[in-house]
């Protein structure tokens, strides 16, 4: 076998994504997938956020998306009961696929953007990846092959790939390897990383069953999540394919054994709120632990790593794919710029300066909020179940803790838009404080390293939609004078679009009439006026700057 520019490990949400945004960007990628081609994932994550969903907008696949996973008319809901079957603590309203667009009364509705979250299993959505992946003539996919020995060198990585159908090996050389292939990631094991953390915050029993019959015990509306919440148990359902298969969550106590140790269908029925006579199937087990555990780096020159196989969490607020996607959005428009000719190599520096703090960060806010879960969970009044005042006032108390806790991870906003890079080599910083944020909130700036607010513009369209794939000048003051830096854009061969804004919003007044808007739609600079030297600012977003000093 030749060689690739790219090599990409692992065919997951993550890998796939990448790929398909590097192709977008004219760059050739070979993935490598142990599976086979099309199989079917298994029933992980639930939840697009809305910053992906914002991606998938630009690649042309978030109608596709959003068309697919529950009925159009299937709530994608919280609802927290004393069981599945039984009584209704509180509910957390997020609007089916039909009202997405038109309900305004929910958490995470008037959010500013152009796509909002949607809930899809990703047993779902992987296969749209992939089937757009496989459409692309940049993109070729080996599958059933797994990667073995892989060499790092400055210029260039070698792997070996062993065919899991003949058990025949060969050699494939790449200018940049990425591992997306998950937390036994060898390519992070190739570039000497060690993940440190929290080995275990909790460990959940987790069960994907098939049971069409459940949907109708149901005392309340249907709801894509419904927690469980009593004395005995305490649990999780989604709802994957709002008919007869779901996920249960099973979150297991301290003083309690292994997993199998623990009587699987007996917890099943208890949070469930059914009896011996129900019937149920199992399709597979599920079970996993929850941690907080970070690479120490993610990259070893020419080999970078992503998604899970940088990261691993507590999979609340739906946040691991979703940080493991914008791991590979970052990555892809640097690799890009330098593969298509227009930045030089030190530009690939940024990725692991911006990634790794926000990556830290986020995985705390989930741990906090995980944290917070399991007080909750490790104090349920037993008197919850009762029929009289007391069950009433322990209901009322549990609904509001349970909403007040969890609106957090299921209505982030803070995660989803919120996040900057306060420390990267290729942001040219003005000295602004950039807003504080969290889970839930944010507010949104043009503070550099900012994620670019959205608005709709005076025609009609999305913001991120009027914008180029590349760099884009926002230009709110059509007097302001932008030939110098369109100039030194050219000379550097740096694609620069400029686009005037005649609607601005509430937060693009903040820092002046010009915003420069970088390839991931985070702020690169913003003034008045262009800078002095035009062509110092053209080499600091495209990472000549880097170069420059570590020349000196």
């Amino acid at each position: 076998m030749t060689g690739t520019n790219v090599l990409i490990v692992g065919a997951g949400p993550v890998g796939l994504t990448l790929a398909i945004d590097l192709a977008w960007r004219g760059v050739d990628v070979t993935v490598v997938e142990a599976r086979p081609p099309a199989a079917a994932p298994d029933p992980k994550c639930n939840h697009v956020a809305a910053r992906t969903m914002e991606i998938f907008r630009r690649l042309g696949l978030a109608e596709k998306v959003r068309n697919a996973g529950l009925p159009a008319d299937y709530p994608h809901d919280i609802s927290y009961r004393t069981t599945f079957t039984g009584e209704e603590l509180t509910r957390i309203k997020i609007p089916c696929r039909r009202d997405r667009f038109t309900m305004k009364d929910g958490p995470d509705c008037n959010w500013p953007t152009p796509e909002p979250p949607h809930r899809i299993n990703q047993i779902f959505l992987e296969p749209i990846l992939f089937e757009h992946a496989v459409s692309q003539p940049r993109i070729r996919i080996i599958s059933r092959t797994s990667v073995e020995d892989v060499v790092v060198e400055d210029t260039c990585a070698h792997a070996s790939l062993r065919d899991l159908e003949a058990g025949t090996v060969s050699r494939i050389d790449c200018r940049y390897l990425i591992g997306c292939d998950g937390s036994r990631s060898i390519v992070r094991k190739a570039i000497g990383a060690e993940l440190a953390g929290d080995a275990v915050v909790q460990r959940v029993q987790s069960t994907y069953i098939r049971a069409p019959k459940l949907i109708g015990l149901q005392q309340h509306e249907r709801a894509w999540g419904t927690g469980s919440i009593n004395p005995r148990r305490s649990g999780m359902v989604y709802a994957i394919d709002g008919c007869e298969r779901w996920l249960v969550h099973n979150y297991m106590k301290s003083g309690e054994g292994d997993f199998d140790e623990v009587d699987r269908d007996a917890c099943i029925r208890t949070i469930l709120g059914v009896g011996a006579d129900f019937s149920y199937e199992i399709i597979s087990k599920e079970d996993w632990y929850g941690r907080r555990l970070i690479a120490n780096r993610f990259r070893d020159r020419c080999a970078f790593i992503a998604g899970d196989a940088a990261h691993i969490w507590v999979p609340y607020a739906g946040y691991g794919m979703n940080a493991g996607i914008a791991d590979a959005m970052n990555l892809s428009w640097l690799l890009a710029a330098h593969l298509n000719g227009w930045a030089p190599s030190a530009i690939l520096d940024a990725y692991e300066a911006e990634r790794w703090p926000i990556t830290s960060q986020v995985s705390r806010f989930a741990m906090s909020h995980a944290e917070a879960e399991i007080r909750r969970r490790g104090a349920v009044p037993e008197e919850i179940e009762d029929a009289g005042p007391s069950g009433e006032c322990a209901r009322r108390e549990v609904g509001r803790l349970a909403y007040e806790i969890n609106v957090q991870q299921y209505a982030c906003a803070g995660l989803n838009f919120g996040s900057y890079y306060d420390c990267s080599p290729i942001i040219a910083y003005d000295g602004a404080q950039h807003p504080a944020y969290t889970m839930d909130s944010f507010t949104p700036s043009t503070v550099p390293g900012c994620r670019t607010p959205h608005l709709w513009c005076a025609d009609g369209r999305s913001l991120y939609d009027a914008m180029g794939p590349e760099f884009t000048l926002l230009r709110f003051d059509s007097a302001a004078e932008t030939a110098p830096l369109e100039a030194a854009a050219r000379a550097r061969g740096a694609p620069l679009r400029i686009l005037d804004i005649q609607k601005p919003g509430l937060a693009t007044t903040d820092g002046g009439g010009l915003v420069l808007s970088r390839p991931d739609q985070h702020v690169g600079w913003r003034g008045n006026r262009l800078p002095a030297d035009p062509l110092a600012l053209i080499d600091r977003v495209r990472g000549a700057a880097i170069q420059a000093a570590t020349s000196d």
